[in-house]
């Protein structure tokens, strides 16, 4: 990868956390897309701990769909598994990424099955 693009990254990467933090109350939902997989986790900062964590990876039933399908599958289980921990308030971490297609995807299934961000 070009050396420009990784530090444009590592920089928009630091900008955006630096505006926010996650807590118990309202913990981070962080979002991580590659190639082939798309992962989110609640975190909370104060304590260093991840909540809930979901990902595409090793899971067969979403294998075969597109990238978007995976952001929209991993979005909607995240929110699943966030109302079984009692939490319905996030703060939402897009990483390097614009928001935008997966992201928003990904934003926009979890605000439908009960995230509020």
């Amino acid at each position: 990868m070009n050396k420009r693009i990784t530090i444009r990254r590592k920089l928009t990467k630091a900008r955006v956390r630096a505006k926010i933090s996650g807590s118990s109350v309202r913990p981070r939902l962080s979002v991580r897309i590659s190639n082939l997989n798309v992962t989110a986790q609640l975190i909370d900062d104060t304590k260093g701990n991840t909540l809930v964590y979901k990902s595409t990876i090793g899971n067969k039933e979403v294998a075969k769909k597109t990238m978007t399908q995976k952001a929209e599958w991993v979005g909607q289980e995240i929110a699943k598994s966030a109302k079984d921990a009692k939490i319905k308030k996030v703060v939402f971490d897009r990483g390097f990424r614009i928001y935008h297609g997966r992201v928003k995807a990904l934003a926009d299934a979890a605000r439908a099955n009960g995230l509020d961000f």
